[in-house]
């Protein structure tokens, strides 16, 4: 999932001049955040995962029936569900 992964390093470089160590990683997760900061750092992380879910939309009926023909020759509902997983985010909406 390359979306998820320009979500990640959005955040990463939004939090990167954060870093408690002088090198500026993040590898011990150690963060320091100036307070009258805060704000702005949560508003361009809540953007960049905003981005994220723009950028998912429901699939067409067309592209979900054409996979599950796709996968009809597989052995098992599982092996099925699983071709289902890897092309599309599937969201439980139960709840």
């Amino acid at each position: 999932m390359s979306a998820d992964k320009n979500v990640t390093e959005k955040i990463l470089h939004v939090l990167r001049p954060y870093a408690s160590n002088w090198s500026g990683t993040l590898g011990r997760g150690d963060l320091v955040i100036p307070q009258r900061e805060i704000p702005r750092v949560i508003h361009d992380i809540l953007n960049a995962v905003h981005e994220l879910a723009d950028a998912r939309k429901e699939a067409p009926e067309t592209e979900v029936f054409q996979v599950l023909m796709e996968s009809r020759h597989l052995s098992s509902v599982q092996d099925q569900l699983t071709a289902l997983q890897k092309r599309f985010l599937i969201v439980d909406r139960s709840s």
